[in-house]
């Protein structure tokens, strides 16, 4: 039985729940020039001869977006940010990995962060052999996909992360078994007041505790990765709510600005401050 994981498991992306196609022929640079041309007044299918497609190809793109052009391709849209890696650069990593020339001495004919070529190498390579092949076309493809506006929250997308982050927000994180597990040693330091059910964030952890304890739980799971700014927004921002509301009363500051505990911490409370 096998049991060495494939090559392409270390890629850095999330498993697709469906195959989202063959990646497409047409650049990013194609698109634009067709827009461009369309708001010059052109027809579909001129446009699609000026952009470098056929005219079949022009006439779908044309369809899918209801005759406007995407927000991000407009022509008075701004150019991709220099930070990001463009096609060409693609061709030159995939011509380098071609002759087998290292991440260094590819990062150093482009004047990039060797970083930054090894992420890329593994987060855009094609995955369909299982390796990590790494092609320009279908590089670029994820780059685009991944860049896709908006994306759902990863607390939304991967049910075992979400009961994870639930469980020990509410401190009621309990073994295979049914034996419950106690949660962090939070020290109560006299500055919070009120009964808040039981002063239940004694109880829960932090988002940084969290946050920290998933790379200790699941050192090779990438999936099983979440920032603690992450789970502050699916508590509180609109439309990124993967996490019961409720679960804002286990927190530190009791679902509240921290700004009243940091002005206690200080040695001085809003009231008794000088006044200018």
């Amino acid at each position: 039985m096998r049991t060495g994981r494939r090559r392409s498991d270390r890629a850095l992306r999330a498993v697709l729940p469906r195959s989202p196609g063959r990646p497409g022929v047409a650049q990013r640079e194609n698109r634009w020039r067709f827009w461009a041309a369309i708001a010059a007044g052109r027809s579909s299918e001129a446009a699609a001869i000026e952009a470098g497609v056929s005219p079949a190809v022009g006439a779908r793109w044309f369809r899918e977006a209801g005759g406007m052009s995407p927000k991000s391709l407009a022509p008075s849209a701004k150019p991709p940010s220099g930070r990001y890696l463009v096609f060409a650069e693609r061709e030159e990593i995939a011509l380098g990995r071609a002759q087998g020339q290292g991440i260094r001495e590819i990062a150093r004919r482009l004047g990039r962060a060797p970083s930054t070529i090894s992420r890329e190498v593994r987060r855009n390579a094609a995955t369909r052999s299982g390796g990590l092949a790494y092609r320009a076309s279908t590089a670029q493809w994820h780059a685009e996909r991944a860049a896709q506006r908006p994306k759902r929250a990863k607390l939304a997308t991967t049910a075992a992360l979400r009961t994870y982050v639930q469980e020990r927000l509410s401190g009621a994180v309990a073994t295979p078994g049914g034996a419950a597990v106690a949660g962090p040693a939070v020290a109560w330091k006299g500055r919070r007041h009120g009964r808040r059910q039981d002063r239940r964030w004694a109880r829960a952890w932090s988002p940084e505790q969290i946050a920290r304890r998933l790379r200790l739980d699941f050192p090779d799971d990438e999936t099983m990765r979440i920032s603690p700014e992450a789970i502050y927004q699916a508590l509180y921002v609109q439309g990124r709510g993967a996490l019961r509301r409720e679960l804002t009363a286990c927190l530190r500051t009791g679902g509240r600005c921290g700004c009243r505990g940091r002005a206690a911490a200080n040695g001085a409370s809003p009231a008794s401050r000088p006044r200018s």
